[in-house]
C-alpha cells in the first residue's frame, strides 16, 4: 500500500513497513514513551516492532496484518498497526496509531486517518474499531475529532499472542468505533 498526501504543503506518505524501517520505527516508539507508558505501564522496548507483527488475536491470520509507516518530508514520523476483518469481516481494527510528539498537532494524523478510512471504504469496510487507554486524553481527543463513538471503559481484550507488560493487564481501555463509507 502507498498513499501520497500533502499536509500544509508538505509531502506525507503512508506505506507498508519494510525491514529497513525497523530502526526508524523504534525511534518513533522511543520518542512516544508517553503513549507507551499510558497504554502499557512501561516504556517501549527493542522488540516492540517485531512484536507488532507477531501480535494477532486468536483465530486471525498473518495475511490480515497491516503494518504501515508514515513519512513526512522523507522521515519516518509515525506507525500504524492494523488488522483487516477485525473484529468482524467488514471492519478494520487499529491496535496502534502513533505519531512522533514533535509531529503531533500538525494535521498529519488526521490526514492519514482520513486517507486510510477512504481506502478502507473502497474495500467495502464499514467501520474502524480501535481503543484508547483510559486517561490518555490526546488519543481520545484525536478520535473524537475524527467522529468516533466511545463505549464505557473495559479491561483490554488481550494482546493476542504477545506477552503483556506487568501493568498492562490492569489498565482499562475505552473502545472506539468510526463508521466509514
Amino acid at each position: 500500500m502507498r498513499i501520497d498526501l500533502s499536509v500544509d504543503g508538505h509531502p506525507v506518505v503512508v506505506r507498508d513497513l519494510e525491514p529497513a524501517d525497523e530502526q526508524a520505527v523504534l525511534a518513533v516508539f522511543d520518542a512516544s514513551d508517553d503513549w507507551f507508558v499510558a497504554a502499557t505501564g512501561q516504556p517501549s522496548a527493542p522488540g516492540d516492532v517485531q512484536s507488532a507483527y507477531y501480535s494477532l488475536p486468536e483465530g486471525h491470520d498473518f495475511d490480515d496484518k497491516v503494518l504501515l509507516v508514515i513519512e513526512a518530508d522523507r522521515e519516518v514520523v509515525g506507525f500504524v498497526d492494523a488488522l483487516r476483518r477485525y473484529p468482524h469481516t467488514a471492519s478494520v481494527g487499529i491496535g496502534t496509531f502513533l505519531i512522533r510528539p514533535e509531529f503531533r498537532r500538525l494535521g498529519i494524523g488526521r490526514s492519514v486517518a482520513r486517507a486510510l478510512a477512504a481506502t478502507a471504504a473502497e474495500q467495502d469496510i464499514v467501520q474502524i474499531s480501535t481503543h484508547v487507554a483510559e486517561g490518555w486524553a490526546p488519543g481520545r481527543k484525536f478520535l473524537a475529532a475524527l467522529g468516533a463513538d466511545f463505549s464505557a471503559p473495559v479491561a483490554p481484550g488481550g494482546a493476542g499472542n504477545r506477552t503483556v507488560g506487568p501493568a498492562e493487564g490492569t489498565r482499562k481501555v475505552i473502545p472506539a468505533t468510526l463508521v466509514i463509507g
